[in-house]
């Protein structure tokens, strides 16, 4: 198992630390850190940068992917904007979800309601070398929808 540090900010001081809901979910279910009395109001074709109160200290060679929840996208159309937005093993900073509202009403999002999913995941550092050609495939350069699905 894996074992990330995890600090709580002042604004989350009383909210729990992400955990998975069932012992065989891949997410970690991220809270909002709105205050009380000030919930944030996401209108139909709005988004909003939503705090969680947390910072992380991922190990170095892993992301967290922090990923929609798939009830909110089905009972309200609320989605991750950049998903999956990516926090990188450097960053420091608070963990912030941009939520967007695809559906037809407006999204109340409250203290401590979970607003994502948080998944770490190995990262496979890549360097590029450019050629003048590329291997051939059975595929090609076809595209979208090229092949038959």
């Amino acid at each position: 198992m894996l074992r990330v540090a995890v600090k709580r900010l002042p604004h989350a001081a009383d909210l729990p630390l992400p955990a998975a809901a069932t012992a065989g979910a891949a997410g970690l279910d991220l809270a909002a850190a709105v205050p009380a009395e000030a919930p944030i109001t996401i209108a139909p074709g709005r988004f909003e940068r939503v705090p969680t109160g947390l910072a992380i200290a991922l190990p170095e060679g892993y992301e967290g992917q922090v990923r929609p929840r798939s009830g909110l996208a089905a009972r309200h159309g609320l989605t991750v904007l950049n998903a999956p937005g990516t926090i990188d093993a450097d960053y420091r900073g608070e963990v912030q979800v941009i939520l967007i509202n695809h559906g037809p009403a407006a999204v109340e999002i409250t203290r401590g309601m979970r607003i994502a999913q948080l998944v770490v995941a190995p990262v496979v550092a890549a360097v590029l070398d450019e050629v003048e050609t590329l291997p051939d495939t059975d595929r090609g350069a076809g595209g979208f929808g090229s092949t038959g699905h």
